[in-house]
């Protein structure tokens, strides 16, 4: 059983040495460990622990800030664009991980189109494990390639989907940032990146380069507008 110790906090970028023994120790987590006995649920209220994603095999794990925040929906609207072809051809699972109720998952895939995996956890088990950020730890203007929104208009879609929505809440912890993941099989970890603020998303195109996954083109870079 793995010791307690403090979250990961470097970020861990791609190494083609495969053979290497000290990359192989340094790709190997006990922290990830203390995260996969974690339960997730899915749309139907199903749990399971976080591990199942990624014993068996490789996994690009998406972890999102909420489910009403508009830079995440037009991210995962772009993750959609992902054909499962490219995933299957490469065994790699795609999937995201939000931290509300999971009676919000089924609203946030038909908004976003998001065909591939999808679950919540709801207290932030995982997140806190895997030392995801809390607040805006950066004020730097941040430009990702799939937000196209800019803050005032992406506010008031997400003030006005939370008004439509079953129940009026934040669908998950508003000051809670979210990160990406490769990881698999096992505890080894080929890639993290935890998000310093909401415009702080890893490219999607490198994130499947990482995975050994093919590409997608995305269009042109948008300017992100700061108010």
């Amino acid at each position: 059983m793995a010791t307690e110790s403090s979250p990961v906090i470097q970020q861990i970028g791609r190494n083609t040495d495969g053979n290497s023994v000290e990359l192989w120790n340094a790709m190997y987590h006990p922290d990830l460990e203390l995260a996969a006995s974690c339960l997730l649920r899915d749309q139907y209220g199903k749990s399971f622990q976080f591990g199942d994603l990624y014993r068996d095999g490789k996994a690009l794990i998406i972890f999102v800030r909420n489910f009403l925040c508009y830079t995440c929906k037009e991210y995962v609207e772009d993750l959609a664009k992902i054909p499962k072809s490219y995933l299957q051809a490469a065994d790699v699972r795609l999937i995201v991980i939000g931290q509300s109720s999971y009676q919000h998952i089924q609203q946030f895939r038909s908004l976003t189109k998001y065909g591939h995996e999808i679950y919540v956890d709801t207290n932030r088990d995982i997140y806190c494990k895997l030392g995801m950020k809390r607040g805006e730890c950066s004020s730097s203007s941040a430009r990702s390639p799939h937000v196209k929104s800019n803050m005032i208009t992406g506010n008031i879609k997400s003030m006005w989907r939370a008004m439509k929505s079953p129940a009026f809440d934040f669908q998950g912890d508003p000051a809670q940032q979210g990160g990406a993941l490769i990881v698999g099989p096992g505890n080894r970890v080929h890639f993290l990146h935890r998000d310093l603020n909401r415009y702080d998303h890893a490219p999607i195109a490198s994130l499947l380069q990482y995975a050994g996954v093919k590409t997608v083109h995305f269009g042109e870079k948008p300017q992100i507008l700061e108010v």
